[in-house]
């Protein structure tokens, strides 16, 4: 799913997996969870299952993923990348600095966010676009897209500022593709729900806090299937030069 949004030349590994046989981890990885509960345990182990697949897919020899401030996964020299986890599904992915600046991928269960949260990740423009567009009458769980959305570009950020972008610092537009690959107007229905059919679009990441390492609009592609929302963001290598909105 993660790789339907990504280049080919992203390594990307997924499963859904809800656990790995032991002995996965490296020793120093076991460090970092040894008083973890099962379910941290589990979401660690498999992700990093997915990140030595996909180590594998570039040449790479399996090494141990450890993680910085914020949780920000510790990938070998020459290498940048992203993990996400969720009920159903984990994922890597990972491309050589040669070709990728940074890169962000989420995933979350296709439904509503919890009671509160939305009013913490939505800002008012945002909420206007969906209204205007058929709000959340349509068979997509907006919110939950938006704040996948959110992690993934927080997830791309980071990484070249080392500083922290709340979710009311990011204003993004949604793009639906039709089924034929036109593009939708954002909230247009499609019938996820009814039919099953997979859903997939592309938003626009309009930064409101600035930094010279990173361009102030960010491109990415969202995806929606077999109750998953994917969604991923990617600066190419020559992005920050160009200082231009990249698309995936």
């Amino acid at each position: 799913m993660i790789e339907r949004l990504l280049p080919a030349y992203v390594s990307c590994a997924a499963t859904r997996e809800v656990s790995v046989a032991d002995g996965n981890l490296f020793p120093e990885e076991e460090e970092l969870i040894a008083t973890a509960v099962p379910k941290r345990r589990n979401d660690f182990a498999t992700a990093r299952a997915c990140a030595r697949r996909a180590m594998g897919r570039l040449g790479l020899e399996p090494v141990a993923v450890l993680h910085g401030k914020r949780g920000m996964p510790l990938w070998p020299e020459g290498i940048v990348g992203s993990l996400t986890h969720c009920e159903g599904y984990r994922a890597a992915a990972l491309a050589r600095a040669g070709d990728v600046l940074s890169l962000g991928i989420d995933a979350e269960p296709h439904a509503p966010l919890p009671d509160g949260v939305a009013e913490l990740v939505v800002l008012p423009s945002e909420r206007e676009r969906f209204a205007a567009a058929g709000g959340e009458a349509g068979d997509i769980h907006w919110d939950r897209l938006l704040f996948s959305a959110k992690e993934s570009v927080f997830k791309t950020w980071y990484p070249l500022t080392l500083t922290e972008l709340d979710f009311e610092e990011a204003d993004l537009t949604f793009h639906r593709e039709a089924p034929e690959g036109r593009e939708g107007r954002e909230g247009e229905r499609a019938g996820v729900g009814s039919s099953g059919r997979a859903v997939e679009g592309t938003f626009s990441a309009r930064l409101l806090r600035t930094d010279p390492a990173v361009p102030p609009v960010l491109e990415g592609r969202w995806r929606i299937e077999d109750g998953i929302v994917a969604t991923a963001l990617l600066l190419r290598a020559d992005q920050r030069e160009a200082g231009a909105p990249q698309s995936l």
